[in-house]
């Protein structure tokens, strides 16, 4: 392979091959490349972003573009562009480096490394040329350089995960209380992400014991996610993030793993509640995932934020344009139940976010169908085994709680497409790209698949055997001090993560399946105590399970 060339055209990643018309002579992650790197002794560079990232199209265009930039990387670093969805092991590495050195994360991630792969330095976002008080790629990348030529000491990086600290099961609401936000719904006071593990321990909890206080964070962030702007209440399922306090304005990409959780959690609140908007909720996820993710008995990963280089294109309005698609006595109801004044709420056009709790199927449907005939984002045609076996799990809740028996039939035969086409020499592959697998084995699947396959074996016994191989396969994750999260040939061994968001953490999915498993195979489970909300919240559902096993089964 000839290193002083861009070689991501080669690459079966669509992220990947978004930067291979860069200058940057950008390699994928292979130990002959890291090899090279060591014979020269020069420093590494490592970008790692996902295709549905809308600062990752940013500094592609920018910085990763600038022939100047490009010229100094090439000249003195080994350059390597990593997805972070097909290298999770890498991603966690070096994203639990740049939190513990800065307090907090993102992408892309860019780190550089020296060629034993000790990080340096680590940052997120950089333009091309100084702006508001950022300094330029180039200057950063000059510094690194200059620092490692002089011999600079650096420092061995640990990557281990502390658990988090055991709790009482009294303690847990009053903590989860604390940091709730009575106002709007979600937890803390800054940018909001669905906190989908927390409503799954909260959810799950009050099935087994009554609780006010749980009640209501339950039901209110269920509210504001459903009529904020991060639900597309044109398409349905939610976006990724919203970037204020109020659930207002999202980043626009939807990740597969949201849809996933989001349909578990409005599934489950149907059963425990029986609230209608609950289930359209949920069926309104069942539909995009139907429309926007399914081929062919799998889901695709994402889809774009960015529609031709805009963020949020396909999904903002113009005042003067709605009035235009519409009657007078349809704009006047859209402005009834949506917030729609002339200013707009984003960048001068407008996303649509309620103001009241209350639907217009046919001005919807009216607007939805002038929507679907604007570019489209594309959407990354990447298959991922975890993330798949989490729709999986949450199609079995689905069925069971909105009481529709064909979505156990369509779990069942994702879960069949999934095994033929990952579960290879009894190890599970982790994702799928142009029809090419990925050999790296990661406890994220493993985990995932194991809980998807109990909540299947609950409803039909034939799953057993299959179940019973993931739980062994899973096991050769564990070590004596914890969780391996993977040990590929070409990186550092990487410890598993405890943390349960933006999903939930490999361990906490691995202690819900070996539970589970444990419980269908007549085992006894012994409670391991219950450790701090929002960080193990479906850890603490496998607690849950050990002494109120029925909730689950």
């Amino acid at each position: 392979m000839d290193l002083k060339r861009n070689n991501l055209d080669r690459s079966d990643s669509i992220y990947l091959k978004h930067h291979s018309d860069n200058p940057i002579w950008w390699q994928e992650w292979s130990v002959e490349a890291l090899e090279e790197a060591v014979r020269e002794d020069k420093p590494i560079f490592v970008s790692v972003g996902y295709s549905s990232c809308h600062w990752c199209h940013v500094m592609a265009r920018e910085a990763f573009s600038d022939p100047e930039t490009a010229s100094f990387l090439n000249s003195n670093f080994i350059c390597f562009k990593v997805d972070k969805e097909e290298r999770p092991d890498i991603d966690q590495f070096l994203m639990k480096y740049i939190v513990e050195k800065t307090g907090s994360g993102g992408w892309p991630l860019n780190v550089f490394m020296t060629p034993e792969l000790k990080p340096m330095l680590a940052f997120t976002y950089a333009p091309a040329r100084p702006m508001r008080g950022r300094e330029s790629l180039r200057t950063i990348a000059k510094r690194v350089r200059d620092f490692y030529d002089k011999g600079g000491s650096v420092p061995d990086f640990d990557p281990k995960s502390r658990p988090p600290k055991k709790v009482d099961l009294r303690d847990i609401e009053p903590i989860l209380t604390d940091i709730y936000d009575w106002e709007y719904g979600g937890f803390g006071k800054q940018q909001k992400f669905p906190p989908h593990s927390t409503l799954l321990f909260m959810l799950y909890s009050l099935s087994v014991d009554e609780s006010e206080a749980m009640k209501d964070m339950a039901l209110g962030t269920l509210k504001y996610m459903r009529l904020g702007g991060l639900n597309d209440h044109l398409q349905g399922g939610i976006f990724r993030y919203c970037v204020d306090r109020g659930w207002k304005i999202p980043h626009f990409e939807k990740m597969l793993y949201d849809q996933a959780m989001a349909l578990w959690n409005y599934s489950l609140a149907y059963g425990l509640f029986g609230l209608e908007e609950h289930r359209v909720m949920a069926r309104d996820i069942l539909g995009c995932l139907e429309e926007s993710f399914a081929v062919n008995g799998l889901y695709l990963n994402s889809i774009d934020a960015d529609t031709e280089g805009e963020e949020g294109g396909t999904y903002v309005w113009d005042f003067r344009g709605l009035k235009e698609h519409l009657d007078r006595d349809e704009f006047r109801k859209l402005r009834d139940v949506y917030h729609v004044e002339q200013g707009g709420n984003f960048g001068g056009k407008i996303h649509l976010v309620k103001s009241k709790d209350v639907s217009l199927p046919e001005i919807e449907e009216k607007l939805l169908n002038i929507r679907k005939k604007r570019p489209q984002p594309h959407a990354d045609h990447k298959f991922l085994s975890g993330v798949n076996a989490l729709v999986i799990s949450a199609l079995v809740q689905a069925s069971k709680h909105l009481e529709e028996t064909a979505l156990l039939k369509r779990a069942s035969h994702n879960m069949e497409e999934l095994l033929q086409k990952f579960w290879i020499h009894d190890k599970l592959a982790h994702s799928m790209s142009n029809g090419n697998i990925q050999r790296h084995h990661y406890l994220f699947d493993a985990s995932a698949c194991l809980v998807a396959l109990n909540l299947l074996f609950q409803a039909d016994d034939s799953w057993k055997e299959p179940m019973l191989d993931m739980y062994s396969y899973l096991m050769t994750f564990k070590e004596e001090e914890g969780w391996l999260e993977a040990d590929s040939r070409d990186f550092l061994p990487v410890p598993a993560s405890w943390y349960d968001h933006p999903i939930p953490s490999s361990i906490s999915l691995a202690e819900l399946g070996i539970t589970s498993t444990k419980i269908h195979t007549g085992d006894e489970v012994h409670p391991k105590g219950y450790r701090m909300p929002y960080h193990s919240d479906i850890y603490n559902i496998s607690e849950l399970m050990c002494s109120e096993d029925r909730f689950l089964l």
